[in-house]
């Protein structure tokens, strides 16, 4: 019995170390063969796609990049430059230090005596030509209209140069600016530009999503940032360094990022349609940019298409719009309206001879209520609704004059 067991436990040996020594072998044959490159252990149990070194690539089609690559040939940005005092101080480090700290190295550079009078930019009258701001803008039609806002171009006295998404410059000359809305076109001698297509804002829905593009801080040109619309008929009085205030009316609020030099750029739904004209961004906020709907100036762009400028209608009085505290204060016997008023200083007319009002009877202290029966309040100003008119429209107004209701015709003129 003794000397079985010995016999099994021998063999057991023996198998174990024979079995052992082909697995060790065929271990040590197949790692010299995978190091020497002579065996792929992928391609050895058939592994599709795996290997060291394998470059896996992925293509990505979204609706924001063919929106953005369809819109960004047509967006334009905007220089503005201007001539400068050049100022120079011989190296006082103060003053150098100072203006860094506020305003950055360039400026400056007129405090440490970088700009000398023999520069090439200088004028023989002392001054320097120096880029002062930036902004954005897309063409309208191929022989070089461009649409931006009217804050982007406030100097008379800048000189504005349009800077293409290929890298060709243009001098730029105002062709006009609406006097209602935060509107501007400008005109560059070109031919066969590439062109925006305008889409309807009159349906926008809350949390519908929206892409921004523009020249970010005037530095960054055609930025695109994606969002949603998160208002709608917002009420924001906007204004820019140099420039009076001004309240803009019944705007798109959205998320996307609209930045310092985004002022003009397009606003667009996903199939890469303007919506919007980025117009301005709250302050102290995050995420928090306005639009003025394209539909509030298709008839302004309408205008620059057929007559190579704008063209507004025009119903000649002064006014202020009447709310609930004003009607308060002064017992009107209404809390909305158009109060037809004399200008603050009083030299100026409530109503101006000769004007469609003035044809039509309307007087001083007379209160317009509504236009073809739409109220006027403080989100819909008698502006925004002469603004949908063109010239020779007649319109209806609901007057209130002298306590008692009335219906007055009025053809609308164009602005001189």
């Amino acid at each position: 019995m003794e000397n079985n067991f010995r016999r099994a436990f021998l063999a057991i040996l023996v198998v174990s170390i024979i079995v052992s020594s082909v697995f060790g072998a065929v271990m040590g044959f197949w790692a010299g063969a995978m190091s020497g490159g002579r065996l792929n252990f992928d391609k050895l149990f058939n592994l599709p796609g795996a290997g060291v070194g394998t470059i896996k690539t992925v293509n990505e089609e979204s609706a924001v990049i063919s929106a953005a690559d369809k819109v960004s040939p047509a967006v334009v940005s905007i220089i503005i430059t201007r001539n400068l005092p050049n100022i120079q101080s011989y190296n006082n480090r103060y003053y150098s230090e100072f203006f860094r700290q506020f305003f950055g190295s360039d400026f400056s550079d007129f405090f440490e005596g970088n700009q000398s009078p023999n520069d090439s930019r200088s004028g023989r009258d002392g001054t320097v030509k120096r880029e002062i701001g930036g902004g954005s803008g897309f063409v309208i039609t191929p022989d070089g209209f461009i649409v931006t806002n009217k804050h982007v171009i406030i100097d008379a006295e800048a000189d504005y140069t349009v800077l293409m998404n290929d890298g060709k410059k243009y001098a730029a000359k105002v062709i006009g600016q609406d006097p209602i809305i935060d509107l501007a076109v400008l005109k560059i001698n070109a031919a066969n530009l590439p062109t925006v297509e305008l889409g309807d804002s009159a349906n926008l829905k809350v949390g519908q999503t929206v892409i921004a593009i523009g020249n970010a801080l005037g530095e960054f040109r055609n930025t695109v940032s994606t969002g949603v619309v998160s208002g709608l008929a917002r009420s924001v009085t906007a204004g820019s360094f140099g420039a009076a205030a001004e309240q803009l009316v019944n705007l798109i609020q959205t998320d996307a990022s609209i930045n310092p030099g985004n002022s003009g750029g397009p606003l667009l739904n996903i199939a890469g349609q303007v919506i919007g004209i980025n117009s301005a961004m709250a302050q102290n906020a995050q995420n928090i940019g306005f639009a003025i709907p394209i539909n509030e100036v298709k008839n302004t762009i309408e205008s620059i298409k057929k007559n190579g400028r704008i063209i507004r209608p025009w119903l000649g009085v002064r006014y202020v719009i009447i709310n609930q505290a004003m009607a308060q204060a002064n017992k009107l016997s209404v809390d909305y309206g158009a109060l037809i008023v004399r200008d603050q200083n009083q030299t100026e007319l409530a109503v101006i001879p000769g004007s469609p009002a003035d044809k039509a009877g309307l007087v001083e202290n007379d209160i317009i209520l509504e236009i073809n029966g739409s109220k006027i309040t403080q989100e819909n100003p008698l502006a925004s609704h002469i603004a949908k008119f063109k010239p020779g429209d007649e319109i209806t107004l609901r007057v209130m004059h002298q306590a008692k209701e009335k219906t007055v015709k009025v053809r609308l003129e164009e602005m001189k």
